[in-house]
């Protein structure tokens, strides 16, 4: 049976890419720093990476900041990554409009601290007209949690694929992810866009976040465009669908 699954096939100019962050706090730990030394560094990580994206043909970057299960950290370091990010709000929206980059953000927003809300509601709305890079920021985030909202949405309807995709992405249009990278090592999706990333390419690097540049991500890509995508189809078929 032919599957109703919506697939996106992408050209060298319109890649979407997630990636985990993962590493910080090692990053920290091996120099003898506490582990928000580590997030902050990862800010300056993601700011190279975001900068380069364009470049390599990346028009949606998907990054995974705090997760849903992130709460069970220590209250210290939650609240230092949420300090990280209003400061980053503070510093970058001027640079980000500018670059003509739009931030957008998915997870919950109700356990976000009121003023952090705030001020991702209005980058989202300073940056709304933006159109080089649309970069969305997973906050308090759980792709289950989201496909379970999705499926209450349907009302006991069996929805096709692509209704459903929408109800999935909520505001935006919904986007296939085409590569997935994972930093430091660690070989798991984390409950990551799990229903976007059916057909995407992994990508696994040892390289902790911090460490995460331009010359890493050109790496990446250069390799998802070496493998070949079929989407269940033979080779000759999939080339022609592409």
């Amino acid at each position: 049976m032919q599957s109703t699954l919506q697939l996106t096939h992408p050209t060298k100019e319109n890649l979407h890419v997630a990636i985990i962050m993962d590493g910080n706090g090692r990053w920290a730990n091996k120099r003898g720093l506490p582990r928000q030394a580590g997030h902050q560094a990862g800010v300056a990580a993601l700011r190279d990476v975001v900068e380069a994206s364009p470049k390599l043909g990346i028009n949606m970057l998907t990054v995974y900041a705090f997760s849903a299960d992130n709460w069970k950290r220590p209250a210290d370091e939650i609240s230092a990554i949420f300090i990280l990010l209003k400061r980053y709000l503070e510093r970058e929206m001027a640079n980000l409009v500018k670059a003509n980059i739009k931030l957008t953000t998915i997870g919950r927003r109700d356990r976000i601290p009121g003023e952090i809300a705030s001020a991702l509601q209005h980058a989202e709305k300073i940056t709304a007209n933006c159109t080089k890079l649309h970069l969305r920021v997973a906050l308090d985030y759980s792709s289950r949690d989201s496909i379970l909202a999705a499926a209450a949405a349907c009302h006991k309807v069996m929805p096709k694929r692509a209704i459903f995709a929408h109800k999935l992405a909520g505001r935006e249009t919904p986007r296939d992810v085409d590569l997935l990278i994972r930093t430091s090592g660690e070989k798991r999706l984390s409950d990551f866009l799990l229903w976007e990333a059916a057909y995407a390419e992994l990508y696994f690097t040892d390289q902790l976040w911090p460490d995460f540049g331009e010359a890493d991500l050109s790496a990446a890509v250069e390799e998802y465009h070496r493998r070949d995508r079929r989407y269940g189809a033979v080779q000759d078929a999939a080339s022609t669908a592409a």
